[in-house]
């Protein structure tokens, strides 16, 4: 019973949050640019420990010189690390992408898979990236746990927990499916203006009275 009553009071916290991320930030798409579920695989594979407009800036030549699985897959990796470079981690990413590539091929004819189960399978692909795929392209639900919103999550009280997978399940017993993508995007798009990592803005903060961060700053007066 007392499980019972905490998820029914998460529920009904959580919706208030909702409410509050739909009204601050009504419209919100992946702020990683791409013309093809394959692209958008990429770029994310490339957001690892790199923010969305160092990945833009890349992917801006990379995909002129590389786009499709076989373009990749037949690239040297020596070309995509080169092409890559400015992300960070370029030899392991360079790897991921060209071993992705050749298992699309391999096993899908070249297109981008529409299930978690399968994404997760290729080399280089975890939850987050799945999940960024296949809400942002295909508008399959799944909850994106990034940096921002595990911070966040953890700051608003929606979970205790650390690990990414955790706090994936632990948003989704509480959000509504059909909420999933935008919620986890409304998140992102938060933590970059507001809640930030080193130095969050809380006394402008929409969800302040919501927030149960114990390092929270007052507001003025």
């Amino acid at each position: 019973m007392a499980k019972k009553t905490k998820q029914i009071k998460d529920k009904t916290r959580s919706a208030k949050i909702l409410k509050i991320l739909e009204a601050t930030y009504p419209r919100v798409k992946t702020q990683l640019r791409h013309a093809s579920p394959f692209e958008l695989l990429v770029a994310t594979i490339l957001s690892a420990q790199c923010t969305d407009k160092q990945v833009n800036g890349v992917t801006k030549d990379l995909f002129k010189k590389l786009r499709t699985p076989h373009d990749f897959a037949s690239a040297s990796n020596e070309t995509i690390e080169k092409l890559i470079r400015p992300t960070g981690y370029f030899r392991n990413k360079a790897k991921n992408i060209k071993n992705c590539s050749k298992s699309l091929l391999e096993k899908y004819d070249g297109q981008v898979p529409q299930s978690l189960d399968e994404l997760i399978k290729l080399p280089g692909v975890g939850r987050k990236t799945a999940n960024v795929v296949l809400g942002s392209v295909f508008n399959i639900p799944g909850i994106v746990v990034d940096t921002h919103v595990a911070r966040i999550s953890k700051r608003l009280g929606l979970t205790v927990n650390n690990n990414p997978v955790r706090i994936e399940y632990d948003l989704m017993e509480i959000i509504p499916r059909e909420e999933w993508n935008v919620f986890s995007l409304q998140l992102i798009y938060f933590g970059r203006a507001i809640c930030k990592a080193r130095k969050p803005l809380c006394p402008t903060c929409p969800l302040y009275d919501l927030c149960d961060f114990p390092g929270k700053t007052s507001k003025p007066g």
